[in-house]
């Protein structure tokens, strides 16, 4: 059996628009309930980022690490991202909301995940937790259609 490659690109996106404004749909449900729970743009950012980061994702890198600038994210917190743990620059709550995306993101074992989400939930009120949660859900999936899809990172002009 011989693999056959094709030179011609399929975007999951503009294979199946319905679906792809289904998932957005769901993004855009989850931003919403994050300005309702007053979750700041910079921790969604800072989320996105991280996320697409643990994936791999360079399409959604490239769009979020441009949107953190934008919503006052420093240069510095942004290089460090990867890091977090080893330093002092990200609040309880980022921290808190960072653990649980990688804790969503990475799916550990067990006792792993329990230890995750204790931390997350002493530094998270529950509607924080859930709102977190569902834009974490919701990146990964982005992140999936255009890893499957392989967007391109045009260059800056």
């Amino acid at each position: 059996m011989s693999a056959t490659t094709t030179t011609q690109q399929i975007f999951l996106d503009k294979e199946h628009p319905a679906v792809w404004r289904a998932l957005n749909g769901l993004g855009l449900k989850a931003r919403e309930a994050a300005d309702a729970a007053g979750i700041d743009r910079r921790i969604i950012e800072l989320l996105n980022v991280r996320i697409s980061q643990i994936n791999g994702c360079a399409f959604c890198l490239d769009m979020h690490v441009r949107d953190a600038v934008e919503a006052g994210e420093s240069p510095q917190r942004l290089a460090v991202l990867q890091a977090w743990r080893e330093t002092a620059l990200f609040t309880e709550k980022e921290r808190a909301a960072l653990a649980l995306a990688e804790c969503i993101t990475e799916l550990p074992d067990h006792r792993i995940s329990e230890l995750e989400e204790g931390y997350a939930r002493q530094h998270l009120t529950a509607e924080e937790f859930s709102v977190v949660s569902w834009l974490v859900i919701t990146m990964n999936a982005f992140n999936r259609v255009s890893i499957t899809s392989h967007h391109p990172v045009r260059r800056d002009r």
